[in-house]
């Protein structure tokens, strides 16, 4: 509905693109299975499954660290982290709010991400549940090859 998500996501290489389809492919098929109101760990589960068996590269509960002043702070976990590049946010709420997409775009910025998907498994219907996050600090980066601010990992 809004055009700056359309305007970013026209910024993802076409690799990415394929992949975040796939990821939501996944999720829809886990959401058809099982149907909302379980624990958001047995989405997890679930989707994990699916997404290694759609060939991915999927890692569970990867830690960042997020840089403060002369430091790094660590203890903050990705849920799911595909092909080194989306990270997934589950959720099993009854409505996502706006600091859900703050944590997210919050990992997306501290990790260097492009792209996040926020997935509410707790709707009737999953698309209702379905958030991409873009991070515009690495997307805008990623147009400038002259400029590589983009934090090592």
């Amino acid at each position: 509905m809004s055009n700056p998500p359309t305007l970013l996501s026209k910024e993802l290489s076409a690799e990415m693109e394929q992949t975040s389809h796939q990821i939501i492919g996944c999720a829809i098929e886990v959401h058809r299975n099982l149907g909302p109101g379980l624990l958001e760990s047995i989405y997890q589960q679930a989707l994990v499954y699916e997404l290694r068996q759609a060939d991915l590269s999927v890692q569970q509960q990867v830690e960042i660290k997020i840089p403060y002043k002369n430091t790094t702070l660590g203890g903050q976990r990705l849920d799911i982290l595909v092909e080194h590049s989306i990270v997934l946010e589950l959720k099993s709420i009854e409505t996502i709010l706006p600091v859900h997409r703050a944590q997210l775009l919050s990992y997306l910025r501290a990790g260097g991400f492009p792209l996040g998907l926020l997935i509410n498994f707790n709707r009737t219907q999953l698309k209702e549940g379905l958030v991409r996050v873009f991070n515009e600090r690495v997307l805008k980066n990623a147009q400038s090859p002259s400029r590589s601010s983009r934090p090592s990992r």
